[in-house]
């Protein structure tokens, strides 16, 4: 498939009542056709990969749809940093940012200096990337060490007492993941959400709260031979 044809099959799956719907849950951007995840990898499969120039002219489009095959089928060894702060730039909701980061960014060995960069950030979507980094190296990432997570955790503290939603969504997530590992993370990670406990912001009440209700639950200590 090439790129008119990929268009053309967007066009053709519109779906506007999905659209309508997408918008309620905070998926927006300057064009979506309302076509569902599944589908979006199934026509990703048909374009196949590494065929870097059809990848950027994807990103081009500027949909949500576009987007997210383009990383969808985009060879990670193609990847730099250039072309990841770039498109990180790009990011106009909370969807686009994580499946471009479940996707593609987390594959490649500058996820873990990114994650660090982009959660200091201003910009909303741009520093929820680098937590949604955090949280997807926490689930993908089986062999790092205790300790490059453990230097999350006070970047992770930081970063609560930011309100916006999909920042303080995606902090909480981080800090999640973290505690899901192992036992030592699971008490580390605690041990911070107890911290931003007694930080004075609705959002830090609400990630630390809502992070050791979980890490606490018997499900994930069960789970992590806690119990």
């Amino acid at each position: 498939m090439d790129y008119d044809d990929i268009i053309a099959r967007f066009e053709s799956l519109t779906d506007k009542a999905a659209v309508e719907g997408m918008n309620r849950y905070g998926i927006t951007g300057s064009k979506v056709y309302g076509i569902k995840i599944p589908v979006l990898r199934k026509l990703a499969k048909e374009a196949g990969k590494r065929n870097h120039e059809l990848v950027l002219k994807l990103w081009s489009h500027g949909s949500r749809e576009a987007r997210i095959v383009a990383s969808l089928i985009e060879d990670p060894k193609q990847l730099d940093e250039q072309q990841m702060d770039a498109w990180v730039q790009d990011f106009d909701s909370w969807e686009v940012c994580d499946q471009t980061i479940m996707n593609l960014f987390e594959k490649v060995p500058s996820s873990w200096s990114k994650a660090v960069q982009w959660s200091e950030a201003g910009e909303e979507f741009v520093k929820r990337a680098g937590f949604v980094m955090m949280a997807r190296l926490g689930v993908s990432d089986k062999k790092a060490g205790d300790s490059k997570f453990e230097a999350f955790l006070p970047i992770i503290k930081r970063g609560a007492s930011d309100n916006r939603n999909f920042v303080k969504k995606a902090v909480n997530w981080a800090l999640r993941q973290i505690g899901k590992r192992n036992g030592r993370l699971n008490a580390k990670a605690l041990e911070t959400a107890n911290e931003i406990l007694h930080i004075d912001a609705k959002s830090a009440q609400w990630i630390a709260r809502d992070a050791i209700r979980e890490l606490e639950s018997d499900a994930v200590r069960k789970r992590l031979g806690l119990l």
